[in-house]
C-alpha cells in the first residue's frame, strides 16, 4: 500500500510539474506578444510623427501660398491689367480640380 501512495505522488508531482510548464510557456507567448505590441506602437508613434510633420510643412506652404494670393486678388481687385497676371497664376491650380 506506502508503494501505491508513492506512485499517486510520483504522478501527482509529475502533472503538477507539467502544468508549471505550461503555465510557464503561457507566460512566455503573453510576454512575447505584449513585447511585440510595445514594438510595434512605438514604430507606430515615429511613423506618425513623422508623417503628420511632413503633412504640416505642407500646410504651412498651402497657407503661405493662399495669402499670397488673397493678396494679389485684392491688388487685382484694384488693377485689372494684374487681373490677368493672377489668372495665369491661378491656371494650374484650378484645372487640378
Amino acid at each position: 500500500m506506502a508503494r501505491a501512495g508513492g506512485i499517486t505522488n510520483a504522478v501527482n508531482v509529475g502533472i503538477a510539474v507539467q502544468a508549471d510548464w505550461e503555465n510557464r510557456e503561457f507566460i512566455s507567448h503573453i510576454s512575447l506578444n505584449v513585447r511585440r505590441l510595445f514594438e510595434f506602437l512605438l514604430q507606430f508613434e515615429a511613423t506618425t510623427k513623422r508623417k503628420l510633420a511632413s503633412l504640416n510643412e505642407k500646410l504651412d506652404t498651402l497657407e503661405r501660398r493662399l495669402e499670397l494670393l488673397e493678396v494679389q486678388v485684392g491688388t487685382a481687385s484694384a488693377n485689372p491689367s494684374l487681373f490677368r497676371t493672377l489668372a495665369r497664376v491661378l491656371k494650374p491650380f484650378v484645372i487640378g480640380l
